[in-house]
């Protein structure tokens, strides 16, 4: 119980755990290990990746499921977990999004759970959190495979893109009947920094902003990216209604000259997920296609590669 008070003390700056840890350190499986929950896929797979057994897992019908989850006992949504369920289920910690702590927080404290929060806003917190995880729960060779992969990788890909020219770009998440502007805080933000691109909306330390169109007109982007936070062909048949009826659109320069593009949902959500690799892909193709054999479109929600 002691190693484990220490270790969270070490862990805080990139996970948010529950101070009640004796609870959770005093209930084990049969393998003598902690029985972890995650109640969202972007937790799912990283816990996949530690090869980590868990209790409870999420339901979603866009995100597939791991083979090895398949038969775990659902406990809803990411956004409305069953908290009464992952008590029944005996959980030694309930692991989620960061990015959920205001709406999960309370219900967690409430039913007396022992939670964790992970940094999943970004790459870098993403790796963070692995690598705390990977003392947590034992996993530490797991959890530095995946941290020098990527390590290797990030530093190639900055090699690469250090001297190509940065396009200004207006990304936005979508949401049911509304959209907002998304900084270089949120997760899609910070793949486009990485890419090389200029969010034309950075200096904030919010994730998402409520922009007008005019202002966003004044900010003349290059290009304008668009992606959801949930319900993805909803929210891409919105704006596309709304782009084609809403008369400022087409007085943007990134929309006379064709360079409007639809993200596909399950690269560029809420949350870092492991395909990252595949979503710079698809931006470099966008971002730099003049210096590339391929050229990037919106095509229902996808970045469709198109030969010249």
């Amino acid at each position: 119980m002691n190693k484990i008070k220490k270790l969270l003390i070490l862990f805080l700056s990139a996970l948010i755990f529950s101070s009640c840890v004796d609870q959770g350190a005093s209930k084990k499986s049969d393998k003598g290990e902690l029985r972890i929950a995650a109640t969202s896929m972007a937790t799912v797979y990283i816990m996949e990746k530690l090869n980590v057994d868990l209790v409870a897992v999420p339901d979603s019908k866009i995100d597939k499921m791991p083979e090895r989850y398949k038969d775990v006992p659902k406990v809803g949504m990411a956004m409305t977990p069953d908290v009464e369920k992952l008590k029944q289920l005996n959980s030694d910690y309930v692991f989620s999004p960061v990015s959920l702590i205001s709406d999960l927080l309370p219900k967690y404290k409430a039913s007396g759970l022992d939670y964790g929060f992970l940094n999943l806003n970004n790459i870098e917190g993403m790796y963070k959190s692995i690598k705390d995880l990977g003392d947590l729960l034992n996993r530490k060779k797991e959890a530095k495979e995946l941290v020098d992969d990527y390590n290797k990788f990030i530093k190639e890909y900055k090699e690469k893109h250090k001297d190509k020219k940065a396009p200004k770009v207006l990304i936005l998440m979508g949401l049911p009947g509304s959209y907002v502007v998304a900084t270089e805080n949120s997760y899609v933000g910070s793949l486009v920094e990485l890419a090389g691109a200029e969010n034309v909306y950075a200096g904030t330390d919010q994730q998402f902003i409520t922009i007008n169109t005019e202002d966003m007109l004044k900010k003349d982007p290059d290009i304008i990216l668009r992606t959801a936070h949930a319900l993805p062909e909803e929210v891409m048949e919105m704006f596309k209604k709304d782009f084609a009826e809403n008369d400022i659109w087409k007085h943007f320069r990134a929309v006379k000259e064709n360079e409007v593009y639809d993200l596909d949902y399950k690269k560029f959500g809420m949350s870092a997920k492991f395909n990252y690799k595949e979503a710079l892909d698809d931006l470099e193709k966008i971002f730099y296609k003049n210096d590339k054999s391929t050229k990037g479109k919106s095509n229902g929600g996808e970045v469709i590669d198109e030969k010249k």
